[in-house]
């Protein structure tokens, strides 16, 4: 199993993080995988394959912490080819939300 769940939508509130620039905010850390729950259940084959892809916009996905779980809002093609390359973890921005 590559990811804890396999989500469609974003349960958590709204965080007001809509730009790059507030996500650059936060630094990156660690986050294994099977940690995270996505919240996208697609993913486009040509983000997932184009060698550019993190050319436009932030290199590191984000992730909401909310309630004890881990939530990937940006960058599952990121964390896919993470698993493809067999590596169990990827640096991501992780939101601390609170209740």
């Amino acid at each position: 199993m590559i990811f804890k769940a396999v989500g469609d939508s974003r349960p958590y509130p709204d965080h007001g993080y809509a730009s790059a620039r507030d996500w650059a905010q936060i630094p990156p850390r660690m986050i294994r995988l099977d940690l995270l729950t996505t919240t996208r259940s697609s993913l486009d084959l040509h983000n997932l394959l184009a060698e550019d892809s993190t050319f436009y916009g932030d290199l590191f996905p984000h992730v909401v912490s909310w309630r004890g779980k881990l939530f990937l809002e940006d960058g599952l093609h990121r964390a896919v080819r993470a698993a493809l390359q067999q590596r169990p973890t990827i640096h991501a921005r992780v939101l601390e939300l609170k209740d």
